[in-house]
């Protein structure tokens, strides 16, 4: 089997008459990862998910997927990937069994046991798979195209905001389905606005920028870098003065101090060992939190330039 990366960005530049889409992105995925890409409406997601199952010619650079080029082996590639575009665009003429046996052939076929499984995981019923699509629901057709997308069991799976219309119980099942697809070697691209979800699912993550890569790192790397916040709340009157060497009050309240502090908190442990501490809380920065930060600095930056 070819050893190259999943996934490979090659300096890939999309534009649009003058509208640069994409600009000179360089990424890469491995094998059992599941890849978090962020960014908002506009940044140009899509457009990098679309070069990615050839739907897109780049301007410039080549993407590629298991070493075989995006735009000349298609159809060599959509054997080994399953696709959830960020909507669902479906048959509604057909049925859902119908259009599952229709994917499954252009796939090279399809695994009747994992299909079953899938779709037991997912609650679509059988009775489901033998009604129009017209008559699904928006989450039912969201399941339908998660299932179309990993029933001939792919090697890669590209999801473009796969949660949109599902409710918590069925995300929970999908978040365990993916993890299970990891962990037995498959790698998912995962893109979403909702951040806690990537956070929860992915290890590491692409933030893009108005066609920009603006980082690539894990998740847990980003988050080392980003300060805490301490809820310190005392049995009385909040000293007056409380000084930490690298930590910031964010204010006092009474009985309570909002302090910003680095990720060892043993000098504040230390610290407050002089106190009579009625309770502390230490809030981790969420992915969030990192992604707003680095709008924010883009937008300085901006307005600096």
């Amino acid at each position: 089997m070819n050893s190259a990366n999943p996934i490979s960005f090659n300096s890939v530049t999309k534009a649009y008459g003058s509208h640069i889409a994409l600009e000179n992105m360089d990424l890469s995925v491995g094998a059992g990862e599941i890849f978090g890409f962020l960014g908002p409406n506009g940044a140009g997601k899509t457009t990098a998910i679309r070069i990615l199952t050839g739907f897109l010619k780049p301007t410039d650079g080549s993407a590629s997927v298991f070493g075989m080029n995006c735009w000349k082996q298609a159809v060599d590639i959509s054997k080994r990937i399953g696709f959830v575009p960020d909507l669902s665009s479906l048959y509604d003429n057909s049925t859902g069994r119908e259009l599952l046996d229709y994917f499954g052939s252009l796939h090279g076929g399809l695994n009747r046991q994992n299909l079953n499984t899938l779709c037991d995981s997912l609650k679509l019923s059988h009775e489901d798979l033998n009604r129009k699509i017209r008559q699904y629901s928006h989450g039912m057709k969201r399941k339908l195209a998660i299932i179309q997308a990993m029933q001939h069991q792919p090697d890669l799976l590209i999801m473009d905001e796969p949660t949109q219309g599902l409710d918590p119980l069925t995300q929970i099942a999908l978040f365990g389905i993916l993890k299970s697809f990891s962990d037995n070697g498959g790698t998912i691209f995962f893109s979403s606005h909702v951040l806690s979800e990537v956070e929860n699912l992915c290890e590491r993550v692409a933030i893009i920028r108005e066609g920009k890569l603006i980082v690539i790192e894990q998740i847990k790397e980003l988050k080392s870098r980003k300060r805490q916040v301490a809820k310190i709340k005392f049995k009385n009157e909040s000293p007056l003065k409380f000084e930490l060497k690298g930590s910031t009050i964010i204010s006092t309240k009474n009985n309570e101090i909002l302090l910003s502090i680095d990720h060892d908190i043993n000098p504040l442990i230390k610290m407050l060992s002089n106190y009579e501490v009625d309770s502390l809380s230490i809030e981790e920065p969420s992915l969030e939190d990192i992604f707003l930060d680095y709008y924010k600095e883009s937008n300085q930056e901006n307005l600096s330039s």
